[in-house]
């Protein structure tokens, strides 16, 4: 029985740290006024018939806080990479030098500041939800297995175990966020 215990608890612990975990990963891709490579993560350029990421394709460097260049590993890739990059719609205007792709990174209106910190909050919010899920979905596996023999103190300890797992995993987002925030508000 505690056996079956653990496991919930681990797999409830997994799935919200899978959650703040992708979490980070999306709030590295906003543009908060300041060259990102990670921007591009996202903007997926035609190779050889197949959707890829242009970091796969390209080095992307940022030679200076403004500034995020583009250096493909084929230069017939230039052209494609420079559409892929307008048409993503990432606020840049690539510019193509004939070997490599310049893109300025402009600064950020305060409109555009209050929509990432509102797009932020959603993640977060969306997060947490993934987090209370899990959550809900271990305390009602504890609860089975009081049927099938665990002790009520024991159910009890796991409860709160999970509770802590909960707590800690919320805090973690909310930090993130918060920071996100500064960071987007950081002219």
């Amino acid at each position: 029985m505690i056996e079956k215990a653990n496991q919930i608890l681990a797999k409830a612990k997994d799935n919200m740290t899978s959650s703040t975990a992708f979490l980070e990963e999306n709030l590295k891709t906003y543009r908060a006024g300041k060259a990102n490579p990670m921007i591009f993560n996202n903007v997926m350029v035609d190779y050889y018939g197949s959707p890829t990421p242009i970091p796969q394709v390209a080095s992307v460097t940022t030679p200076d806080a403004k500034t995020i260049m583009i250096q493909p590993w084929e230069k017939k890739m230039i052209p494609v990479i420079e559409k892929a990059i307008i048409d993503a719609n990432v606020g840049m205007t690539p510019q193509n030098n004939g070997e490599s792709i310049r893109c300025n990174v402009p600064a950020l209106t305060e409109e555009r500041r209050k929509e990432l910190i509102k797009k932020a909050k959603a993640e977060g919010e969306n997060s947490k939800t993934v987090i209370g899920n899990a959550r809900r979905d271990a305390m009602d596996a504890l609860k089975k297995l009081i049927k099938e023999g665990l002790a009520e103190d024991m159910e009890k300890d796991f409860e709160d175990k999970v509770q802590k797992a909960t707590d800690a995993q919320v805090k973690a987002v909310d930090e993130m966020v918060a920071a996100k925030e500064k960071e987007i508000l950081t002219v």
